[in-house]
């Protein structure tokens, strides 16, 4: 394990002013290298004398990385260019292992490229110290749990479950290398690279942060499920312990789940008690004190559990049940071989209980149902879809937890299961946003006798008697038990239409559908329309006030205006206008170099010189073939031939 290191140990000069330093603290046993040729393996070397200084990492003359101490305020993990986990071979693998770490809190990460090699490092830092031995437990349970698999090439994590060293010896943590170094980028969600600096990788490690939240509890309750401890058995039996310990550990999350865990506390403590505890096996009611004991103990019991008030009745319930199974103490080979009682009650109730997975998605759901009731309360809850799918991930929840879950947000789901539609003063039904306005012909078209509907989907919800007024005559939904007297009658006396015309009811409700839909259509994509112009004449308003600035600059006298237009003049040229007065003044009264050099770059874009006329012009006239190799005086040279050039231009269009 790490040991702290003593107070008047060697400590380096720390660069306060530079935020990105200090969000790797521990600098003991850190790994360098020399810069690797291209195409050629990374040679790491440990260094152990002395901590890693801030000031070693800002001079950049090798390549550093660093380890974990005691505690760690992030995680990462190491996906390899060749990993069957990397998005160029599997695009949603990435998706999957956060959406498997999100028990732990852990909903978002900064991702850049490790090196020039193109592998992935996903960085996860969260708010609340943790402990780095323990974390490294909890991911490594996490993700094996999901299927994927921890080794070397594929799927690293940092910090590593590392082995507890037998022979006395210090036990390090397994070194990462610093971000944004040489090959080192930041990437966006489509893993493509962006601008990339100290600045830019704190900002969005601080945003990152603020979303992952790791509970304490349910780190706790994640190394219960993660434990693999060998109790003096083997094989099955150790199998049938982790299980058990894995479903009991987590509790209550929801209701319904009190007859399944006693279950499960029940066969553990009743088999194998007396391994894992010591004494005499539990039986009678010493056995039901541990069931009641251990349920009364677990997570959510307070909250979840309906059966409180008759716990040790339900104990004493399966103590006698399991007493008279087929179950038996291990170790007690005398009742193995009885033809013990198979007792039915005992397996359905297990096998019938939910499952571990369940619980985790009953919990889910639950976290989404307070969410969307917080904003409820909070008269903050969105109308369109993606605002408030981004207004969840606040909320600390997962996008891949959303989507499993979206009937309970999402609008087209979220609001039209009511138990019974409003009527207003007449009977008739009131539209509920976000309902659209054709639910109800959506609903009365599904349900019309022998009519097909091929502009919606079969409705999958229950009509309730609201819902279908008998003054409406909007199908044949509810036939007439009476044939009808006149075939040219237009309707019977309960309002509805004719068995024998139901096709042209059917055309006329499909009609109606349709044409609510164009107008809606329509409706919709002339407010994108409108929302869209805006959105440009806002964009080119905003332009053309930089631009209007940029030139009150470059008009002003003040060289460091004149400078700043200039440099943002060769990144947008042919914007600008440069006049001989100001070409002029740069020429008698230079400035500094850089000024200089964007006078230039800006005549030579009034020019609209190429590349190769420009290199051929200073080839030319000095010999060189860049214009970064000039001297100042051949640069103020250079410029004074270019405003000729341009005056002689302008002559001759005049002319």
């Amino acid at each position: 394990m790490i040991t702290t290191q003593p107070t008047n140990c060697f400590q380096y000069i720390q660069e306060w002013n530079n935020e990105s330093l200090a969000l790797f603290p521990h600098r003991f046993d850190y790994i360098w290298a020399d810069y690797p040729n291209l195409d050629a393996q990374v040679e790491w070397k440990t260094e152990s004398r002395h901590p890693l200084g801030d000031r070693l990492i800002l001079q950049g003359a090798f390549l550093y990385g660093v380890r974990f101490g005691a505690e760690t305020s992030y995680c990462l993990l190491d996906i390899d260019t060749s990993s069957a986990y990397h998005p160029k071979r599997d695009p949603l693998a990435i998706s999957r292992i956060v959406a498997a770490l999100e028990p732990l809190g852990l909903v978002s990460y900064v991702s850049c490229t490790s090196s020039y090699s193109g592998g992935l490092h996903l960085y996860f830092p969260f708010q609340q110290v943790q402990s780095s031995w323990q974390l490294a437990i909890a991911l490594a349970c996490l993700l094996e749990n999901a299927g994927f698999k921890l080794q070397p090439g594929q799927l690293e994590v940092f910090p590593n479950p590392k082995p507890y060293a037998t022979d006395g010896t210090l036990s390090l943590f397994n070194a990462h290398r610093l971000p944004l170094q040489i090959g080192s980028y930041l990437l966006d969600g489509a893993h493509q690279p962006i601008w990339s600096d100290a600045q830019t990788f704190v900002r969005c490690w601080n945003h990152t942060q603020q979303r992952n939240d790791i509970d304490s509890r349910t780190l706790k309750q994640i190394l219960k499920q993660a434990k693999r401890k060998h109790f003096g058995i083997s094989g099955k039996a150790e199998k049938f312990v982790n299980d058990l310990n894995a479903e009991i550990e987590l509790g209550w999350t929801g209701r319904g789940q009190t007859n399944r865990l006693l279950g499960r506390i029940t066969l553990r403590a009743y088999i194998f008690h007396h391994i894992l505890s010591g004494g005499e096996p539990l039986q009678g009611q010493t056995l039901v004190s541990e069931i009641i004991e251990v349920a009364q103990s677990l997570p959510g019991y307070q909250e979840w559990c309906r059966h409180q008030h008759e716990i040790e009745h339900r104990a004493e319930e399966w103590a006698r049940c399991i007493e008279n199974s087929h179950y038996f103490h291990f170790g007690d080979q005398s009742k193995k071989q009885k033809p013990g009682i198979q007792d039915p009650e005992l397996a359905a109730a297990i096998d019938q209980s939910p499952s571990w997975n369940q619980r985790q998605s009953a919990a889910t759901r639950d976290r989404i149902r307070k969410a969307i009731a917080d904003m409820l309360e909070k008269n903050s809850l969105p109308i369109r879809a993606t605002a408030r799918f981004q207004a969840l991930l606040k909320y600390s929840l997962g996008g891949a937890s959303l989507y499993r879950h979206r009937d309970l947000w999402h609008p087209t789901y979220f609001g039209i299961d009511s138990v019974q539609s409003p009527t207003d003063e007449y009977g008739l039904p009131v539209e509920n946003p976000p309902d659209p306005p054709s639910l109800e012909i959506d609903r009365q078209l599904d349900h019309a006798d022998g009519v097909s509907n091929c502009l919606s989907p079969p409705s999958l919800l229950p009509i309730n008697d609201g819902d279908n007024p008998s003054c409406i005559a909007l199908s044949d939904y509810a036939p007439s038990n009476t044939a009808p007297t006149d075939g040219n009658s237009p309707a019977n006396s309960d309002g509805h239409l004719p068995t024998s015309d139901s096709s042209h009811g059917a055309l006329y409700v499909q009609q109606a559908l349709f044409n609510l839909k164009a107008q809606q259509d329509a409706i919709q994509e002339a407010a994108r329309m409108t929302q869209s112009q805006h959105q440009r004449v806002k964009a080119e308003a905003v332009q053309q006030r930089h631009i209007a600035r940029m030139q009150q600059f470059l008009d002003s006298g003040d060289p460091i205006l004149i400078a700043e237009a200039m440099a943002w003049a060769q990144v947008n040229p042919n914007v600008l206008n440069l006049n001989q007065l100001q070409l002029s003044l740069l020429t008698e009264q230079p400035g500094d170099r850089s000024t200089l050099l964007a006078a230039t770059t800006l005549q030579i874009q009034q020019l609209a010189w190429s590349h190769e006329q420009t290199r051929h012009d200073l080839q030319q006239r000095f010999g060189k073939e860049a214009l970064d190799l000039l001297s100042d005086w051949e640069l103020m040279h250079w410029l004074e031939q270019l405003a000729h050039t341009a005056r002689a231009e302008s002559s001759r269009s005049s002319d």
